[in-house]
């Protein structure tokens, strides 16, 4: 076994630097740094905690630009996109700053006449492992509010974005953060064990395959740790006969195809009832067709190389598969020749349920379109799924639309519009995409202890 991971760029193949693992006494030190620092961090004043999310937030748009070209070149995000996301998480801080006091104010209690209420206390010291799809994003969305809270975190992040990990390791040095209220630890997966069995971690975070999460939250819940889990998804992406269809098709392309549709809350399985399903595909296919392939780099480039070179496989085989079940490839459906880790833009029609397409996890630039004959039989197929992060809807008929939505099994249901994570709203799943809530202030909360004050009980 190696005592290092490397980082690789996907459009070029070249090894962008190795970054040794950390040794049991060096993960020790990390550990207890941390637990010293949450110490501390638990008693700073609240305005003081938020003044050092609005200095992250002033950081992150300081150092934008690196921060972006490094997401680019480790992972293959398009510029555009890397951007965004850095000024996204930005936004994060900003808001969580403005907002977070009020969430963390003691709550009176229903009891009358008593002075009884609840207070949010911290955990301790959380545990994140967190995936390379998003690598500031995904980390930032649960550090800032765990933070805010008076936790203090431990970020194992994925070894093929350990450029983006030190960065932002970085920007919480340049904040008065003490030292390790925030702590990378570069560890393979018995250290992720270790880490999980010592005492001094209170809680964990995992977002991730559902493989990853079940085997965390195996070990967190043998030794009685909570775990909140951020997993795959199949998300249902419905359009009724009676829906705005330009609209639909605008937002399914950007639902599906950014990040080089390595997205987990994603519109994955596209649902159209019967009669508008040969317009949707045309003018979905039109659209796809027109978007740019290319060097990340380039400001225009709306699709890049994918991120790992066996992701890529894995995606291959799973196209392959649903062909072979009966799907019918409307565009792509291959890798593309030459330098960089790039597949094709692919959509897949006539999918039915039995299909990899439709049961699995699609986690790359490829649609599958699946016909329902009317809104009934669209909510049965969407429901059809061991997944059940969110879902997208698209109907003119508001009563309708909402009806549907009390009735889809996920943990979202976008309307009329596009899927995000926002800080101002909560995300999570049901089923085998997880469970536990991050952003707004559930986010905040699920690192709380919930503390009951009552005083003078009569």
């Amino acid at each position: 076994m190696s005592d290092n991971v490397t980082s690789r760029n996907p459009t070029t193949g070249d090894i962008i630097a190795t970054y040794p693992l950390l040794n049991e006494h060096q993960l020790e030190t990390a550990l207890q740094q941390s637990t010293d620092a949450f110490a501390v961090w638990r008693n700073t004043p609240l305005e003081k905690r938020v003044h050092v999310l609005r200095q992250l937030g002033e950081q992150l748009r300081q150092r934008q630009d690196e921060l972006a070209k490094m997401a680019t070149l480790e992972m293959g995000k398009p510029l555009a996109q890397s951007r965004a996301e850095v000024l996204k998480c930005a936004s994060l801080c900003d808001w969580y700053a403005e907002h977070g006091p009020a969430m963390l104010a003691d709550k009176p209690t229903l009891v009358e006449n008593q002075q009884a209420w609840q207070a949010f206390r911290p955990l301790g010291v959380i545990l994140a492992v967190m995936p390379w799809n998003f690598p500031y994003w995904q980390v930032l969305r649960g550090a800032v509010s765990m933070l805010l809270a008076g936790n203090t975190y431990v970020l194992k992040h994925a070894p093929s974005v350990m450029g983006c990990a030190e960065l932002m390791s970085s920007l919480f040095d340049a904040t008065d953060l003490p030292q390790g209220g925030f702590t990378l630890i570069n560890v393979d997966n018995a250290g992720v064990s270790a880490a999980i069995n010592d005492p001094r971690i209170a809680a964990v975070a995992v977002t991730g395959s559902v493989r990853a999460g079940a085997a965390i939250a195996a070990q967190a819940g043998a030794v009685l740790k909570k775990t909140v889990l951020e997993l795959g998804g199949a998300d249902p992406f419905i359009v009724l006969a009676d829906a705005d269809l330009d609209a639909a098709v605008a937002s399914a392309v950007a639902g599906r195809y950014q990040n080089t549709g390595q997205v987990c809350m994603a519109a994955k399985r596209f649902i159209i009832e019967e009669s508008i399903a040969e317009a949707f595909e045309q003018r979905f296919s039109a659209a796809v067709q027109a978007l740019k392939v290319g060097n990340p780099l380039e400001e225009d480039t709306f699709i890049g190389p994918m991120a790992r070179y066996d992701l890529r496989d894995e995606l291959d085989l799973q196209v392959q598969e649903t062909v072979q079940q009966g799907a019918r490839l409307v565009m792509g459906g291959h890798k593309i020749e030459g330098a960089g880790n790039y597949y094709a833009p692919t959509i897949l029609a006539d999918v039915a349920p039995h299909m990899t397409a439709f049961r699995q996890e699609i986690f790359g630039p490829v649609a599958a379109i699946t016909v329902a004959k009317d809104a009934e039989h669209a909510l049965e197929l969407a429901n059809d799924s061991d997944f059940g992060l969110s879902a997208t809807l698209w109907s003119g008929n508001e009563a309708l639309a909402n009806q549907l939505a009390a009735q889809l099994e996920t943990g979202a249901v976008f309307i009329n519009g596009n899927g995000a994570s926002d800080p101002r709203v909560a995300i999570g799943g049901v089923k085998k995409s997880g469970y536990g809530r991050e952003l707004s202030s559930f986010g905040v909360h699920e690192f709380c202890n919930v503390q009951t004050v009552w005083k003078n009980r009569r």
